[in-house]
């Protein structure tokens, strides 16, 4: 929020200007610290971050990339024993993503007024995680935030760079089978119809194959616009329901319950539960506490039930990995075995470590064979699809000629 203040230094000089705080007692104490006495002060129009980012764009976002940049920074400033309100003003400077910027300018002024880092950083849920403000408040007590961050940067990019790699996978397939379907779609409805009044003025008795083709190209040409319809209302709709706690539920499912995707999906979000929890066990933070974030970020609502049954049996005083044991599905044996070894053993971070690593390298390697999959199996299907819808023309007509 922008103030407007009048006030009086030590040495008896009047002193005006405008001053940013997220309320007037801030705004005062602020003021104080500079030795002056208030004799005026008025707020001006709340500047909260769509007034600081004036137009921005959709894609105008923060990235993870950023992030682990700016974690990168942090880390090199705090090292160097600059002050947190100055890593703050001079990242804000230093900013190209105004939404970043904006929010970096907000926790320098919240510092300002007395703020801890965390607590700051609170307040931008968009652009600091829950999981982010937890590692920098371990990091506070402990008198470590350069090495919480450097944690963090490494983390996040180690997130990023899987998450990425697995989605990326997929999306490949997916744009070629649209593509696909927009071609034939294409063919169906402006090339195949003329061919098909050609082949019906010979009079001759069309394939079964033919026929069955010449009957989709019409139905698509008299009803495609209505089919259209269907289709858009009934995608939104799915996505509708996909945004309600049961829709979530059921992709949930769905992702872990399709052939040879579902055991990618499950490695990752084991992944991510390994690596989050070491992460946050070997900064000193609760095992309660981090299965919480744990739960929330590991963005699959079947994972997200387990994670919050695991919590309430650490909360009765019950083992992480005897509540884990009840999900043989979701949690294979081997990963039930080694927690419930770092328990006993009191290592529980380094077993959790080991086996984020070793999920990290499972799903590499099923994100590499699926990738090695993927080429010559849509290579077979589209060209038996072409072919198919080439031979249901062609070979009609073939006859026709070859009967003249």
């Amino acid at each position: 929020m922008e103030f407007k203040y009048e006030a009086i230094d030590q040495r008896g000089m009047p002193q005006a200007g405008v001053a940013n705080a997220t309320s007037q007692d801030a705004v005062i104490v602020m003021l104080q610290r500079r030795g002056l006495t208030i004799t005026a002060l008025t707020s001006g129009k709340k500047k909260g971050l769509k007034e600081m980012l004036g137009s921005v764009s959709f894609f105008d976002n923060v990235s993870s990339r950023d992030i682990v940049l700016l974690s990168r920074q942090l880390a090199t400033l705090f090292e160097a024993q600059v002050s947190a309100l100055r890593v703050f003003r001079l990242l804000a400077e230093q900013s190209a993503k105004p939404f970043l910027r904006a929010a970096l300018v907000a926790v320098s002024d919240d510092l300002q007024a007395g703020n801890s880092i965390s607590k700051s950083l609170a307040k931008h849920p968009k652009v600091f995680s829950d999981f982010y403000v937890n590692m920098v408040r371990a990091g506070e007590e402990s008198g470590k935030l350069d090495q919480t961050f450097l944690f963090l940067a490494d983390y996040i990019d180690r997130s990023y760079e899987l998450t990425s790699k697995a989605r990326n996978a997929l999306i490949y397939p997916a744009f070629i089978m649209l593509t696909f379907i927009g071609v034939m779609t294409l063919m169906l409805t402006i090339i195949i119809p003329k061919i098909g009044d050609i082949l019906t003025q010979d009079g001759q008795t069309l394939p079964i194959y033919t026929q069955l083709i010449l009957n989709l190209s019409t139905f698509l040409v008299d009803y495609g616009i209505f089919l259209l319809v269907a289709l858009i209302i009934g995608g939104y709709f799915v996505y509708r329901f996909g945004q309600t706690p049961n829709g979530q539920l059921a992709l949930s499912r769905l992702k872990l319950s399709v052939p040879y995707v579902g055991a990618l999906y499950q490695k990752l979000y084991l992944s991510r539960f390994a690596d989050n929890m070491h992460v946050m066990l070997s900064s000193g933070i609760s095992a309660v506490r981090s299965l919480e974030i744990t739960a929330t970020v590991i963005d699959n609502r079947v994972y997200e039930t387990i994670m919050q049954d695991a919590l309430t049996g650490v909360k009765a005083g019950n083992p992480m990995s005897q509540t884990l044991a009840r999900y043989p599905q979701e949690v294979p044996a081997i990963m039930v075995q080694m927690l419930q070894i770092g328990e006993e053993t009191g290592e529980l971070s380094n077993i959790l470590e080991r086996m984020a690593k070793f999920y990290n390298r499972e799903v590499n390697a099923a994100v590499d064979t699926l990738v090695s999959l993927i080429e010559p199996v849509l290579i077979v299907a589209l060209a038996v699809g072409v072919g198919f819808l080439l031979a249901a023309v062609l070979l009609p007509i073939y006859s026709s000629t070859s009967s003249i």
